[in-house]
């Protein structure tokens, strides 16, 4: 307190106030700057630990491994590394495109990256391969990719200087931009790691986008989320997008309006793809088909949500290889950014569209068509869903998607699930094998 009445002594005019001479005010003078270095040292401290230990992005987010979540990676550079690099980016086909894939060694950007491949394209992937979910799953994953042909850098989206680098080696042509802390529930236990991946990533990639010549053009994966709590269904990109019902969703929603402000200075063509609900074989383990696969096989209750008044939550299930060809078909679609070392010189390309199926399917007739597939019947146990973010149902209008990128989902959810089962039973040993 004494500290306190020291400082509101001090007048608000400097040069007018002369400190008495004193021995008890020289002491007082240095107590207090004892105090002042003592708690400055704390305060860095506290930073040092909290930006040390702040999650980071990729695929899919937060590693307790503090070396996975420092903002620079060690462990890249070199002529070996450059080389690898090179021959996963050279385009092999006629008329191929340059991709640096991030999340690559996640659900969505695993296949991605080898349709990609297999057509001829350059491919480089980037991860932080975090442990969000089962890391193993990811490590699985970059081996498919390796064989493939497609080199995953280890590394953070929020590293400027990896991703600067990487530019630097391959001049790519496009970006697809799949790295993110994906999850609705998570939002409530590491709300931080939502902020970090989805809108701090997400700005760090566009600002090397805009500086390097020539600038790429940008597909990135947005989400369904973004309907929020709208009910006027199907869902149709020209909905209002203002009602988010999870902090997922609020990210990904600012993270269209940021792509919106780097298209209008800088420049940069962008499209934004808002999944619903993905599936199938390499999936991830936090989503409903996978965890129920997994609790139905070892004989566990599964919890089955149903919405006030005893209302059906439904989803517009869409297989992996629809969205793949929604994916790809973005990135043959996309226009040249018309800026040059971060000023813009025309109008950019700008757009969103919905990836799904068209088709949303009960929760409750997914745990049917599993217990069929699996030959074991399931424990249901009904709950009332929960205020985590969840909404009542999805339903894609994909209109839009279907003009401009020719976008027709084939896969309904019986023959989907078919595939996931046959791979699961086949990675996981019949549920033997350990998954988290």
């Amino acid at each position: 307190m004494s500290q306190m009445k020291h400082i509101d002594n001090i007048p608000s005019t400097p040069g007018k106030f002369k400190m008495e001479k004193s021995p008890y005010n020289r002491l007082r003078m240095h107590f207090s700057l004892a105090k002042l270095t003592f708690w400055s040292f704390v305060f860095l401290g506290l930073i040092f630990v909290f930006f040390y230990r702040s999650p980071v992005s990729s695929s899919s987010p937060v590693s307790s491994d503090l070396s996975r979540r420092s903002l620079r990676t060690s462990s890249y550079g070199g002529p070996a590394w450059e080389k690898r690099i090179k021959s996963s980016a050279k385009v092999r086909s006629r008329n191929g495109i340059s991709v640096l894939v991030t999340g690559a060694a996640g659900f969505v950007g695993t296949h991605v990256s080898v349709a990609l491949k297999r057509r001829g394209d350059g491919v480089l992937g980037l991860d932080n391969f975090n442990d969000y979910y089962d890391p193993s799953l990811k490590r699985a994953r970059q081996a498919l990719l390796e064989r493939t042909g497609v080199y995953v850098v280890e590394g953070d989206i929020n590293d400027a200087t990896l991703l600067k680098k990487l530019f630097d080696i391959v001049p790519f042509t496009h970006v697809m931009h799949l790295a993110a802390q994906a999850g609705v529930r998570y939002a409530m236990e590491n709300p931080g790691s939502y902020v970090h991946s989805n809108i701090a990533g997400l700005v760090n990639v566009l600002e090397i986008c805009k500086s390097v010549d020539p600038q790429p053009a940008i597909v990135w994966a947005s989400s369904s989320s973004v309907y929020g709590l709208n009910t006027k269904v199907p869902f149709s990109e020209r909905d209002r997008t203002d009602q988010p019902a999870s902090l997922y969703a609020a990210t990904k929603k600012a993270g269209e309006e940021i792509a919106h402000t780097y298209n209008h200075i800088y420049g940069l063509s962008l499209t934004g793809l808002r999944f619903f609900t993905v599936y199938g074989p390499w999936g991830r383990p936090d989503m409903a088909y996978f965890f129920f696969t997994r609790d139905i096989l070892k004989g566990k209750s599964i919890s089955i949500f149903e919405a006030a008044n005893h209302g059906t939550v439904a989803r517009d299930f869409t297989y992996i290889d629809d969205i793949v060809k929604g994916c790809l078909a973005a990135l043959d679609t996309a226009e040249k950014s018309t800026g040059s070392g971060g000023k813009k010189k025309g109008p950019a390309q700008l757009r969103v569209f919905n990836l799904g199926n068209t088709s949303p399917v009960p929760v409750s007739n997914l745990v049917s068509i599993l217990e069929r597939l699996l030959k074991v019947k399931a424990k249901r146990l009904v709950m009332k869903l929960p205020r985590n973010g969840d909404v009542q149902f999805t339903h894609a209008n994909i209109s839009s998607a279907k003009k401009e990128l020719g976008y027709k989902p084939t896969t309904d959810l019986q023959t989907g699930l078919k595939k996931f089962v046959r791979w699961y039973l086949n990675y996981y040993g019949n549920g033997k094998k350990s998954v988290r």
